[in-house]
């Protein structure tokens, strides 16, 4: 076998890990935007987000959700994406169509995400900066896997269900409602043992 087709090879398992977690965050996006348009009502208010409508002179119709967590922590919610800050170690954004978060050293945002400009300044970190990263990426899988568990003890896995018709279009792929905790509990092993980001 040549060395191209070794590394091909190798690099291979990283790219499908990378694509389903690319397709399980997308699809995660998803179900936030349909926990908002419950017919019993919006789900992340009553679960304590705030809602920020966009104002009259922005391009924006969708609203910003941000939630204020535990010890200087906070989500914050779009379409395109998720902020996730920590006060102890500076914030990341993961974008919806790539699963690679970037890094800022600033943990809050000075005005709601109503586009990509309204971000800090993102990067990759460096090395300095990559346990407060790897931190920051933990967090949140770990609040999204607790978001998944809390809709299923309060909701049921049938509202999942549910929720997840709509997702599938006939071209997505979906992570049927019954393994979208354990996938993310798949991710974060991957983060933890280098595989991913």
């Amino acid at each position: 076998m040549s060395a191209g087709r070794q590394i091909t090879a190798q690099r291979n398992p990283e790219e499908v890990l990378t694509k389903h977690a690319v397709n399980l965050f997308s699809q995660q996006i998803w179900c936030w935007g349909r926990d908002i348009q419950r017919s019993e009502g919006n789900w992340l208010l009553e679960i304590g987000f705030d809602r920020i409508v966009s104002p009259p002179e922005s391009d924006c119709s969708n609203s910003v959700y941000s939630l204020e967590l535990p010890n200087g922590r906070r989500i914050i919610l779009r379409g395109y994406g998720v902020f996730y800050g920590d006060d102890r170690y500076g914030g990341i954004f993961l974008p919806r169509y790539e699963f690679l978060p970037t890094y800022s050293t600033k943990s809050s945002l000075e005005t709601p995400p109503w586009t990509k400009k309204d971000l800090p300044d993102l990067e990759l970190p460096t090395s300095s900066q990559h346990a407060n990263y790897t931190a920051l990426v933990i967090d949140l899988i770990d609040w999204i896997h607790g978001y998944e568990e809390e809709i299923v003890e309060r909701l049921g896995i049938g509202n999942r269900r549910f929720t997840l018709n709509g997702w599938d279009n006939g071209t997505r792929t979906v992570i049927p409602a019954e393994e979208m905790i354990g996938e993310w509990s798949s991710i974060r092993t991957a983060i933890m043992e280098g595989n991913l980001c």
